[in-house]
Formats: structure tokens, C-alpha cells, sequence
């Protein structure tokens, strides 16, 4: 009889704590591909991230490098060319989050004026704290 009390008695503590304590940490991973998109000299960068858990919020960074090219595709001048970045905190919602992001190449010099134009390339993209990120080499 003890034995039996015993064992109903680990079951219902055992059943207890897995109702009372709720996911607090998910496997962060994200949905696809990011969909990224030239926009005159800027660079607009969104996806989802997925498996957040109970997350409030998640904090995206996205970089990438801006060059100046002329029509043949050159790079004339080593200097006409920057890192660029761009960050934000999102909204979780049931364990997901999206995110957008854009990246305006303004402080090349000397100036990337026609017929030059930005080629973007080396696009990463990070969610601070999760651990994850994801690696687009372009040119975009």
C-alpha cells in the first residue's frame, strides 16, 4: 500500500510540474529565406523568425556592405565603400516574430553620384541573444 501511495504520489507531482511550468525557452530558428530588395541605394531586408518560445521581443541586426560600381560592374576607388547596418526590436506573438529592416548607404565617399550606382553584398542577419543568424554573400 505504501508503495502504491508512493508512486501516485510521484505521478501527481511529476503531472503538477509539467502543467505549472510553461515552455520559458524555444529552439529560435528562422521561417525560410529573408526576402531582401534593392530599393534605388537602399537595401530592405525582412523575414520571421520562428520557435521564440515565450519571448516578449527579439532584437534583429542586419549589416551589409555598400560599394560603388560603375557601368561595367568595377569598383573604381577602394574608398567608395561602406558597412552598413540597421537594427530593431520586434513583437513575439505565439512564439514567432517578423522583421523588417531597410539600409541606406549615405555617408560613401567620395560620392557614388551616375553613373555609378550601390551594389550591395554581404548581408547578415542576426537575432541578438538567440543565437541564430543567417548569411546572404549577393551582390545585391
Amino acid at each position: 500500500m505504501r508503495k502504491l501511495l508512493r508512486v501516485i504520489a510521484l505521478f501527481v507531482a511529476l503531472a503538477i510540474g509539467t502543467i505549472a511550468s510553461p515552455a520559458l525557452a524555444g529552439s529560435a530558428h528562422f521561417v525560410g529565406d529573408a526576402t531582401i530588395t534593392r530599393v534605388g541605394d537602399t537595401l530592405e531586408v525582412s523575414g520571421k523568425v520562428a520557435g521564440l518560445g515565450n519571448e516578449a521581443q527579439i532584437h534583429v541586426t542586419v549589416t551589409a556592405l555598400a560599394e560603388c560600381v560603375n557601368p561595367g560592374s568595377k569598383h573604381p576607388k577602394a574608398a567608395n565603400k561602406e558597412s552598413v547596418s540597421a537594427e530593431g526590436d520586434f513583437p513575439v506573438q505565439n512564439g514567432k516574430a517578423n522583421y523588417s529592416l531597410t539600409l541606406v548607404a549615405t555617408t560613401i565617399a567620395p560620392n557614388c553620384s551616375p553613373p555609378m550606382t550601390i551594389r550591395w553584398s554581404d548581408v547578415l542577419i542576426t537575432v541578438d541573444g538567440q543565437g541564430i543568424s543567417q548569411f546572404y554573400p549577393g551582390p545585391f
